[in-house]
């Protein structure tokens, strides 16, 4: 079983992976965006240009790839997180190139696909905690992330089964055990 945590930053999500590895005995796999970010030079709560926004995703996603080769885990990161990301950078008058955000998203559905049996959606819910090198604490952009992720949890392109943490499901046991009912 691969089991993908997803949903927007600050949302728990780490947390969550490490607490049902401890709990099912599979591998926790973490993922570190925000090292990435900071190997090339970029901070992660700062905007980007959608040029240098595709580019730095598309080093995310390499790199999570080096991590997901193992046959069963629990990790805190999927490719939804990373497309929700990359959409949210499509603003109004944003210069997008349309072939290579199309080839992108379609990357992240066929990584999503080769490596994830299950993936559970952490929607915002719990008191929000700055962080050096985290992305920012904006509430409106958050939500407007999770939104995204609900939206691609159900895109036919994912073959995989999700469940959303409710947002009234605060506490990490509830959480936790929400997930193992689940599946």
């Amino acid at each position: 079983m691969q089991i993908g945590i997803c949903g927007s930053h600050r949302t728990g999500k780490t947390t969550l992976a490490a607490a049902i590895s401890k709990k099912t005995g599979l591998p926790f796999l973490k993922t570190s965006t925000s090292a990435v970010f900071q190997q090339h030079g970029l901070d992660p709560a700062q905007p980007l240009d959608f040029k240098t926004r595709l580019w730095i995703q598309q080093r995310v996603i390499e790199a999570a790839v080096e991590v997901w080769q193992q046959a069963a885990f629990v990790t805190d990161r999927t490719p939804l997180d990373f497309m929700a990301y990359t959409l949210a950078e499509c603003q109004g008058d944003t210069v997008v190139n349309y072939q290579a955000l199309e080839a992108y998203l379609n990357q992240c559905f066929a990584v999503t696909k080769q490596y994830f049996s299950k993936l559970v959606l952490v929607q915002p819910a719990i008191p929000l905690v700055s962080e050096p090198g985290k992305a920012a604490l904006n509430r409106a952009y958050i939500e407007h992330l999770n939104i995204l992720i609900k939206g691609l949890c159900n895109d036919e392109r994912i073959s995989c089964p999700t469940i959303i943490i409710e947002r009234d499901i605060i506490s990490l046991e509830a959480r936790v055990q929400r997930v193992l009912d689940e599946f």
